[in-house]
Order: structure tokens, then C-alpha cells, then sequence
């Protein structure tokens, strides 16, 4: 698995951007299969910064109902990466 596909997408999000402010700690979407190395070195050479610490967690989807038949929304994989001092993504 290279770097480019680890990372799916950052979750830009309004209490996302609060965490990046104030404890530079930054949200992402990773690959299901990737774990917390592959996840340091993706942010670190994709963004050109110092990671600290990674946070993982899989979220469940949802069901969902359309009319009467019943389904899910898909799982993913959640990641909050905190960078060393000094350090910031610009995600605008």
C-alpha cells in the first residue's frame, strides 16, 4: 500500500478546524487496512510535516431506510493525527 492511498480524504469539519487550532490535532479518512506507521509516514511525506501522535478508530455505519427495504451506510476508518510544535496543514 503506497502513501497516496492510505489516505482517503481530510474531514474538514467545524469541530475538526477548532482541534486543528487549538491542539493541532487534524481528522482524516484512511484505508480500512492501513494502521498507525502507515498512517505517520502518509501525513508525513503527503503534507511535509512532523506527526507527534495517531488516534484510530472504525466507525459502524448506519442503517437506512428507503421506503421499505432497509440498508447501511458503509464503514470506515477514522484517523486524528496531532503534529509536533510548530507544524500545520492547510486544508482551505
Amino acid at each position: 500500500m503506497n502513501d497516496y492511498s492510505v489516505i482517503v480524504r481530510p474531514l474538514v469539519t467545524e469541530q475538526g478546524m477548532h482541534f486543528a487550532n487549538v491542539r493541532s490535532a487534524y481528522s482524516f479518512e484512511v484505508n480500512q487496512n492501513a494502521n498507525k506507521i502507515q498512517i505517520r509516514n502518509a501525513v508525513e511525506k503527503v503534507y511535509g510535516v512532523k506527526v507527534d501522535k495517531v488516534r484510530t478508530c472504525n466507525r459502524k455505519g448506519k442503517a437506512r431506510r428507503r421506503g421499505r427495504h432497509v440498508g447501511t451506510t458503509r464503514s470506515w476508518k477514522k484517523a486524528v493525527v496531532y503534529l509536533k510544535n510548530d507544524y500545520h496543514i492547510d486544508l482551505f
